[in-house]
């Protein structure tokens, strides 16, 4: 079923169960080209559920409601062609992959039929100040979580989707590498790290809101109870949730 909109990611009353567990109750949500979008809200208030029923993964099913991603509904597309389509995540505790080397991954995203360490490899790697030995370690096997968190960067890089998802990417990182982190995605979705392409669509999940020091968000949005409660500039939500709590915001914003 194709639809025709102006955004490029429309969620109509989505309804989602995890482990037989109602957890999302008629979640609207809508991004538009170009635009970073950012998701606050309680431990176990259904943001992570959220970013993984967009990516289609097998334990979240959707009861009710549409996916609508470059004007096609989702909901039934397995992971694979979800990603084919142009989304990409940095999970916030992605798996350990035993014999499966940072490099042949890398290539895996670009494309690349290869199991050499080629120069976009390398080039990938100085970016996120990894040695080019790195690149020949198994998939976050004795990563640091700094390390995590920029070998999952990297791989979106290569992997170069439309539309990105970040689960608390600045959860578990020390100063330095937040910098860093924060200034790579920046970067990734105002201009691809590449100057001829469009801007990235992205949504990020942060409790910390670090992250927000070093991209140009457009809208927030708090998630309570498996419901997107309010919506604001970015700067205005986390005010009120820092000076008054989730609760307290919600009421404000939906009283104004």
């Amino acid at each position: 079923m194709v639809i025709k909109l102006k955004y490029s990611l429309e969620i109509r009353n989505l309804a989602v169960d995890v482990d037989g567990q109602h957890v999302l109750k008629d979640v609207n949500l809508m991004i538009e080209k170009g635009e970073t979008h950012v998701l606050l809200g309680p431990n176990g208030s259904g943001k992570t559920t959220l970013l993984l029923s967009i990516l289609g993964l097998s334990r979240y099913k959707v009861v009710r409601g549409e996916i609508i991603f470059k004007g096609r509904n989702i909901v039934d597309l397995p992971t694979d062609e979800r990603v084919k389509m142009g989304i990409g995540i940095a999970f916030q505790n992605p798996p350990i992959i035993r014999g499966i080397s940072l490099n042949t991954m890398l290539n895996v995203c670009m494309g690349k039929k290869t199991t050499e360490i080629t120069d976009d490899a390398v080039k990938l790697a100085k970016e996120l100040n990894f040695s080019e030995d790195f690149l020949t370690r198994d998939v976050n096997y004795g990563f640091s979580g700094g390390e995590i968190k920029r070998s999952e960067i990297m791989q979106l890089i290569a992997q170069q989707p439309d539309f990105i998802m970040f689960d608390e990417p600045d959860s578990g990182v020390d100063i330095e590498n937040m910098e860093l982190i924060g200034k790579i995605i920046g970067k990734l979705l105002e201009r691809d790290l590449i100057p001829s392409r469009r801007k990235k669509m992205g949504l990020i999940i942060t409790h910390l809101a670090t992250i927000l020091d070093y991209i140009n968000a457009d809208r927030a949005h708090v998630m309570l109870k498996g419901k997107i409660a309010c919506s604001g500039y970015p700067k205005e939500i986390l005010d009120g949730i820092r000076k008054n709590g989730y609760e307290k915001c919600i009421r404000t914003c939906q009283e104004q």
